[in-house]
């Protein structure tokens, strides 16, 4: 089974505030398939921007590389935040009301794929990640000025 490796983070400026998704998606020897960052809208915290930083990345790859491909691939997430990691691994019971849905969305977005697994890494790791989210939220804010 081929693997892959998505490289998510997601953040909120403020904590609610403006968010934004980084995803860096590499191929089996971590060459870089895909760097990609969104921004997620206003009023988010730091863990609803995690997890749509997971949903943003799952879709993306099932995009890129096509549904039957996405069948027979090993997925790995990798992430810096340890809260979202323990949640998705059944470690940690999800009381927050907003992430719920978000918990549910990354849940069944797991089934299009050979396998998934999420794994918590620190973030001097995930500095390419990071910087995807800030870009996203530099766009936003540059656009913003300019109305």
């Amino acid at each position: 089974m081929e693997k892959v490796v998505i490289y998510t983070d997601g953040g909120a400026r403020g904590n609610p505030g403006p968010a934004g998704a980084g995803v860096l998606i590499c191929g089996p020897k971590e060459q870089v398939i895909k760097r990609c960052s969104s921004y997620l809208g206003d009023n988010l915290t730091n863990n609803q921007a995690e997890y749509m930083a997971v949903v943003f990345g799952l879709k993306k790859l099932k995009t890129l590389l096509g549904k039957e491909k996405a069948k027979s691939l090993a997925v790995e997430v990798r992430t810096d935040s340890e809260l979202l990691a323990k949640q998705l691994n059944g470690e940690y019971k999800i009381l927050d009301k907003k992430i719920q849905p978000l918990f549910l969305e990354v849940w069944n977005l797991r089934f299009d794929f050979g396998k998934v697994k999420f794994v918590c890494i620190p973030r001097e790791k995930n500095k390419e990640a990071d910087r995807l989210v800030n870009e996203s939220l530099d766009k936003k804010d540059s656009v913003q000025r300019l109305l």
